[in-house]
């Protein structure tokens, strides 16, 4: 399976915030509620990365629970390319 870059999904994350005007933040450790990043938008995220790749992401609700950083966003979508 194609895999994405680190760099392409923060970029594709910026993307999802900038719809709703809001910008994405240079710093990895910025907490999701700082800036609005809500659980629907990880899901129109991994959308955009499921369209991207031609591939399902299988991720289940526990794993989203612990995220709470933009890093935390960019580790878990590897992490299921990976999978």
């Amino acid at each position: 399976m194609t895999t994405l870059s680190r760099e392409q999904v923060r970029s594709m994350m910026g993307e999802v915030l900038q719809a709703q005007g809001k910008d994405l933040p240079e710093s990895d450790e910025t907490q999701l509620s700082e800036i609005g990043f809500r659980s629907l938008d990880f899901s129109e995220l991994a959308l955009r990365v499921e369209d991207e790749l031609d591939a399902e992401l299988n991720f289940d609700a526990p794993g989203l629970r612990s995220i709470e950083t933009v890093g935390d966003v960019l580790t878990f979508i590897e992490q299921l390319q990976e999978s």
